[in-house]
């Protein structure tokens, strides 16, 4: 059957589906993206949102509070963890296992598992963002996001920044094992830029500066204006275009199928 009749009668479609389908079930298999992803995120915030004095505000943390300063950190983490952990591995694990290769000889592309693994890892962090968003409001009170505009653009442009790099990883590692160090050398200085280990807030003017220009720490930036201030700020949304641009080509031009 050629690829033009099974185009006309919806097969690729349906066929796209199915993997999507498969790739979820895989995921809900092996919950530790979920875990990672959900669980952990929505366990810090709960903390911070339990203790007392995370909810006071804080001079040094320019007049917010650390559960304030910390709901953009955690939405920044979701999205890391995600792209950076539990997206790079299956596809370097599919190549090395040889069924990206299997898929080339039939009707079914193989970037279309590439593209099923987006779709599902996306809808993972609009789920664990979604979380993180309504508990902080709904149960601990948190201020409304003052552009919610705004911020679904700057959560959109940080999850195709983050995939760029995660796909960048997936180009580059030749093997699980050098995929997960790759993971590990980019995610740990990436969190710590996003102010997840100490609050950008009280960093050095030079780490600071620095974190400006980091993917996360631009996230964050973003997002918190968003919810603050209400305006979308300019310069993290072109650093996080700029990363998405960069790495997106990155990926296409050294991806190898097999």
């Amino acid at each position: 059957m050629s690829l033009s009749v099974l185009a006309q009668s919806g097969v690729p479609r349906a066929a796209f589906g199915k993997i999507v389908r498969n790739e979820a079930r895989l995921a809900w298999r092996q919950p530790s993206g979920l875990i990672a992803g959900v669980g952990i995120s929505l366990a810090l915030l709960i903390i911070f949102g339990e203790i007392p004095v995370f909810r006071q505000s804080s001079a040094s943390l320019g007049g917010l509070s650390t559960f304030d300063v910390y709901i953009p950190i955690l939405i920044a983490f979701v999205i890391g963890v995600l792209a950076l952990t539990y997206l790079p591995g299956p596809l370097v694990s599919y190549r090395e296992q040889g069924i990206l290769r299997r898929l080339s000889t039939t009707p079914v592309p193989p970037s279309w598992l590439l593209a099923a693994q987006m779709v599902v890892q996306a809808c993972l962090m609009a789920i664990s963002v979604t979380l993180l968003i309504v508990v902080s409001v709904g149960f601990f009170g948190a201020s409304a996001p003052k552009n919610p505009a705004g911020m679904v653009l700057a959560i959109a442009l940080t999850i195709v920044a983050m995939f760029a790099i995660g796909l960048s990883i997936a180009a580059a590692a030749r093997t699980a094992g050098a995929a997960r160090g790759l993971m590990a050398a980019a995610f740990y200085p990436l969190m710590f830029f996003s102010g997840l280990y100490y609050p950008t807030q009280l960093m050095p003017t030079a780490l600071k500066d620095i974190a400006h220009f980091t993917p996360l720490g631009a996230a964050v930036e973003a997002i918190q204006d968003t919810m603050l201030q209400g305006f979308v700020p300019a310069a993290p949304l072109l650093v996080l275009a700029a990363y998405a641009a960069v790495f997106g080509y990155l990926a296409m031009r050294f991806f190898r199928w097999e």
